[in-house]
């Protein structure tokens, strides 16, 4: 294998705060619990009575303000901030956002979650009416198109540029006198409203970041809504009527913190739900159930607790392994992932296990964690997937949008488990994961976004059509 296989990355978190005198520190608290939404680099952008000043840089949020004199330099009562996966544009610093534009009438701070189907047409057309881009993110293609609108105010000159947009959004926009949130007509991406007991409202991608900067739930923002706040409290309008609930289902699956709501329904409790679920779908004798660190644990104790069989730690992953880079030799590779991920032989020796997992996206990963388990003992490793096999690219903000990146694409269940080596391997089935969030809005599969799993896309793709019927014609090999 030529490269170190990543796991899925959604694109970013972004939290914002109004009326609060510490507001760039709340913001760096509200990031830091996001932080699992993106690694790759992080910013603050502050209002200062009026004038908005920033600081941006490529790491996590601790290296990015690792000088305390940065955070302290950002004074005001509002701030928005973000930390980034990329999705789309590379790993510069010009891409890191929030995004802060100085014109000679106004100032204007934007950060966003997501990605754009029609970005690439939208830039086009802009740059041939003389727009001139900064970095190559389809983020600032939004405040390109708000300048260029003729309505009479920001805020309508906003609305008519998100009818213009296309795909998965969730923005925030800092401005003089206000800040702004806006959500996709499919609510693609999380976004809530909450109120700390000063009275200021916060905004963040996920509810966990409310709980950690004692900020109450409000409210989540609704699909084609913007969201204005004040100094007057907050209001709703809406730009689009035309919207329709298409929740990211891996946002239940693994992206968001357990201790998140989307949509009223704990994350947490959603995982437990797929493991009981699976349990009743996929049963197999054995001595007890192991979950892979982190992101799978809930759904491993649900099928422990739906099948009766005892839930073990068999797998612990180290706290303090950050990121990881390409590593040159297959030897090399093998050790780093010991390094993040161990087997407890005085667990698992001798045993048959269940391991639950919430995804397979390659199955390198899955493969490496059957042979751990193998080599510390185990007797027997039966593989249980908590959620459907991963077939289809993601244009909505998931950093795949190819099918070579997918072993499922390619590879019958059968075929899976030989190649990760298990002695059995079951995935929970598509109406199994619906039934198990129960959303049970009025819309497709209950108001969740399902084409990774059936190639059903919510929207037109747009830019991405040719690209997602040339990746139907891709053929991957298991290597």
């Amino acid at each position: 294998m030529p490269y170190e296989v990543k796991s899925l990355n959604e694109e970013c978190g972004i939290f914002g705060i109004w009326g609060h005198s510490d507001a760039a520190q709340i913001t760096y608290f509200g990031l830091h619990s996001l932080q699992h939404r993106g690694q790759e680099g992080a910013g603050i952008v502050a209002n200062d009575g009026g004038k908005l000043n920033g600081y941006r840089g490529l790491g996590l949020l601790s290296e990015v303000f690792k000088d305390d004199r940065l955070l302290l330099s950002l004074q005001g009562s509002a701030a928005i901030g973000h930390v980034r996966y990329a999705t789309c544009g590379n790993g510069s610093v010009d891409n890191i956002q929030p995004f802060l534009f100085n014109f000679s009438n106004n100032s204007y701070a934007l950060a966003h979650n997501g990605n754009l189907t029609n970005a690439k047409s939208l830039r086009k057309e802009l740059e041939q009416g003389g727009a001139i881009f900064h970095s190559n993110s389809d983020t600032e293609i939004l405040m390109h198109l708000i300048r260029r609108s003729k309505q009479p105010t920001f805020i309508e000159q906003l609305k008519e540029s998100l009818r213009a947009v296309k795909g998965g959004f969730a923005y925030l926009l800092l401005t003089e006198t206000s800040m702004i949130a806006a959500l996709d007509p499919n609510a693609f991406r999380p976004l809530a409203i909450g109120q700390m007991k000063t009275g200021a409202y916060v905004i963040a991608s996920e509810t966990c970041a409310l709980e950690v900067v004692g900020a109450t739930f409000v409210r989540d923002v609704e699909p084609g809504e913007v969201i204005i706040i004040d100094d007057n409290g907050y209001h709703i309008e809406k730009y689009t009527e035309d919207t329709q609930y298409a929740i990211c289902a891996m946002e239940y699956i693994y992206f968001a913190r357990p201790d998140s709501n989307i949509a009223g329904v704990n994350v947490h409790t959603a995982r437990k739900n797929m493991g009981k679920r699976l349990a009743q779908e996929a049963p197999v004798a054995a001595d007890m159930v192991v979950g892979v660190p982190n992101s799978s644990l809930s759904a491993a104790s649900g099928y422990a607790e739906a099948s009766g069989i005892p839930y073990e730690m068999g797998l612990v992953k180290s706290q303090y392994i950050a990121r990881t880079f390409i590593q040159p030799t297959q030897e090399l590779r093998e050790q780093g992932v010991r390094m993040k991920l161990s087997a407890v032989r005085g667990v698992v020796e001798g045993k048959r296990i269940i391991m639950v997992d919430d995804s397979i996206v390659r199955g390198t990963t899955s493969r490496r964690i059957v042979q751990l388990l193998k080599e510390a003992g185990a007797k027997e490793v039966h593989v249980r997937i908590a959620s459907p096999p991963l077939r289809f690219p993601c244009f909505y903000g998931i950093d795949i949008q190819t099918r070579k990146e997918l072993i499922a694409a390619n590879h019958s269940v059968a075929e899976i488990e030989q190649l990760i080596t298990a002695d059995s391997l079951s995935f929970l089935s598509e109406q199994g994961l619906i039934d198990a969030i129960g959303l049970n809005f009025d819309a497709p599969y209950s108001g969740l976004c399902m084409a990774y799993f059936n190639g059903d896309y919510p929207t037109p793709l747009y830019d991405y059509a040719e690209q997602y019927q040339a990746s139907l014609r891709e053929k991957i090999s298991f290597a």
